[in-house]
């Protein structure tokens, strides 16, 4: 096989200098395969070769199965009890060799991706036997692409990196672009994709039938780097498919229909990982429509999977998006659980419940969604979203590692299990698009190399994973251009958090396209995201006591904590409670206070994360340098936009003037 490398699209964390250090020794790599197709090239280009069996070499990648191993291999191995497991692999150095040995060739992929961004450091001193194996079998991307350009939401829903690297012009593309972007996921982690939006178009329902071809040519640029497809469907596919006349989860004739179809998907695409599903939310049919249950809609397409080792994933994002905005007893927030809580134990075991990390909506600030603790006899997958749809849409820097850690790792029972434990898969929205540097933002870039690393090992420091990836986009990367771009990024979550919507409030965003201030501008709307400021304070009150009940969806402590008003953490305080202007933080600072000095200070952020860049300039690439500063211009007017109209909505609901007398319009 080639190595993919498309002219004229980045390369991002694999440059072919990423490649030096393997690529300029003596590689034992037997058998055939992506590996030995990947040490190949990078010897062809840094002066290496592929050592044979009997000669010495500097690097082993070897299955445990392989014949014969070389001694090093061999003595690593009987170091090991057990068997590595399915994708991963062990890592070490014995007499001067550097060792990577595994199971299945997906492990072994892994390891030698794990030696590339290891780089040099890799072929040094000692290395003890270390174990890798991912925390969770299925580490997934939803790309949200359609075939058809969407009348309102264009060709990727919530895309910001330009169209479709799967279709153009209502057609599929070239596969190059597809086989690189399979090597990229590969690298960090990623071994699942789902291909289209789970907002599911008259054309895109198709792909389940008479356009399977496209996503079987998907799945064969993909397989090679050990990525499985899935495919979003809509429920009501027996009616617009099928020509049934109901799509009644309990109906004889739907599941046949659904069973037959699911029949040739994979006589198609043999190893094809399974269905994605929004059912009865904004607007999506589902098995509401029948008086059925999640649970009965979730398992007839498990049922159909099931014999091909498939799963589908029923998304958890339910709520009603008709409420009375007068109506202060219904609360988006509860949704989530009050819809599937009850229904825990009654799906199949590769029925999969996608619930989003928080209980809004991919807010820059949310708690995490107590749906993930009601459910343990349920298999969960926890969604995150790289696509940075709330949070500068790739316009804005704003690495979100920072955030996807804290959600990893937050502990509902304050002790024992972290999120990342309960999960059985972790699944992002996907931020690539056929834009030349993938996201849009180069910078976004890291965002979704550290969603693939953190899916991999959610333990990992998120500074330590921008390291990697700074190391790698910019080999060889100098100690300057490091420093800069930690100054500019590791912060930048809570940055963007300062400038837009204070201590958990939420949304405050233009209607329709989300991006820049609009305070009022879901207020008065269906949406249920609602902030409910007024002349005395501002906030949701969502407690057991006075407001919606929100805070019982979660176990103790932090219903109690949450509850409280003087336990709940500032952070997310309005999320929680509506509090007067003049209620003193922990800081020491009132409500009104804080909410002029954080947009005074992420503004003034934002304007120096620009100027740190503009230093840079000749440190990196011409091109990458402009693009990246066109969006620093943005992102710094935007700021100011933001800054400027939350301080001044809130002097005039409010009526108390900032104490430093700064201008506040």
């Amino acid at each position: 096989m080639t190595i993919p490398e498309p002219t004229g699209v980045h390369a991002a964390w694999l440059p072919p200098q990423a490649f030096l250090a393997v690529g300029s020794r003596r590689v034992f790599a037997p058998g055939a395969g992506v590996i030995r197709d990947e040490v190949v090239h990078a010897c062809a280009r840094h002066g290496g070769r592929l050592a044979d069996a009997g000669e010495e070499a500097d690097l082993v990648l070897a299955l445990t199965m392989a014949e014969p191993l070389p001694a090093a291999a061999r003595a690593v191995l009987a170091g090991y009890a057990g068997a590595i497991g399915e994708q991963s692999y062990l890592l070490a150095r014995h007499d001067g060799v550097t060792v990577v040995l595994a199971d299945d060739p997906a492990g072994l992929l892994y390891g030698f991706f794990h030696v590339v961004r290891l780089g040099e450091p890799a072929f040094r001193g000692p290395r003890a036997t270390e174990h890798h194996r991912p925390a969770v079998h299925r580490r997934m991307l939803d790309h949200w692409d359609n075939i058809d350009v969407h009348p309102v939401m264009g060709q990727v829903e919530r895309g910001y990196s330009g169209g479709s690297i799967f279709w153009a012009d209502g057609a599929p593309r070239d596969l190059d672009r597809v086989r690189a972007y399979g090597r990229l996921l590969a690298a960090c982690g990623v071994n699942a994709v789902a291909v289209n939006n789970v907002n599911v178009h008259a054309t895109e329902a198709h792909l389940l039938t008479d356009r399977l071809g496209e996503v079987a040519a998907i799945a064969d640029g993909l397989r090679p780097y050990g990525i499985r497809v899935h495919l979003s469907v809509t429920f009501a596919s027996p009616i617009v498919l099928g020509g049934l006349a109901t799509a009644d989860p309990l109906d004889a004739d739907v599941r046949a229909w659904w069973r037959e179809t699911t029949e040739q998907v994979y006589a198609t695409i043999p190893d094809f990982g399974g269905y994605v599903v929004k059912a009865d939310s904004e607007g999506q049919p589902g098995p509401f429509a029948y008086g059925r249950s999640h649970a009965d809609g979730a398992n007839l397409l498990a049922d159909a999977l099931a014999p091909f080792g498939g799963v589908v994933h029923w998304r958890a994002f339910v709520y009603n998006h008709r409420q009375d905005w007068r109506d202060r007893t219904t609360d988006r927030a509860r949704a989530a659980f009050d819809h599937f809580a009850p229904l825990d134990g009654l799906f199949r075991d590769n029925a999969v419940l996608q619930v989003k990390y928080g209980p809004i909506d991919f807010q820059v600030r949310e708690p995490v969604s107590p749906v993930i603790a009601a459910m343990p006899r349920t298999r969960l997958a926890v969604e995150l979203q790289v696509t940075q749809e709330y949070t500068g849409q790739q316009r804005h820097v704003c690495y979100l590692a920072p955030m996807w850690s804290d959600v990893l790792g937050f502990r509902f029972w304050g002790d024992g299990r972290d999120v990342a434990a309960l999960a059985s898969d972790i699944v992002a929205v996907s931020n690539v698009g056929d834009d030349p540097y993938w996201t849009g933002h180069p910078l976004a870039q890291a965002n979704l190399y550290a969603f693939g690393r953190l899916a991999w090992n959610p333990h990992l420091d998120p500074a330590a994973v921008l390291d990697e990836w700074i190391d790698l986009t910019f080999a060889p990367a100098g100690d300057e251009l490091r420093r800069t771009l930690h100054a500019m990024m590791d912060g930048s979550w809570r940055t963007y958090e300062r400038y837009t919507a204070p201590l958990g409030v939420g949304f405050m965003v233009r209607p329709g396209h989300h991006y820049g201030p609009d305070v009022d501008g879901y207020e008065y709307t269906p949406w249920g995201t609602y902030h409910f400021a007024d002349r005395d304070g501002v906030g949701v009150d969502r407690t057991r006591a006075t407001g919606t009940g929100f805070t019982g969806q979660y176990p103790p402590p932090w219903s109690q904590v949450y509850e409280s008003l003087a336990d709940c953490p500032d952070e997310l305080l309005l999320f929680f409670h509506h509090v007067p202007y003049g209620h003193v933080l922990r800081n020491g600072s009132t409500l009104i206070q804080h909410i002029y000095d954080t947009h005074f200070a992420g503004a003034e952020e934002a304007a120096q994360t620009r100027l740190l860049w503009d230093k840079l300039a000749g440190s990196v690439e011409a091109d990458l340098h402009a693009r990246v500063k066109e969006r620093l211009d943005e992102q710094v007017r935007c700021a100011g936009e933001w800054r400027d109209q939350i301080n001044t909505y809130f002097l005039r609901k409010s009526g108390i003037p900032d104490a430093h007398g700064r201008r506040i319009h």
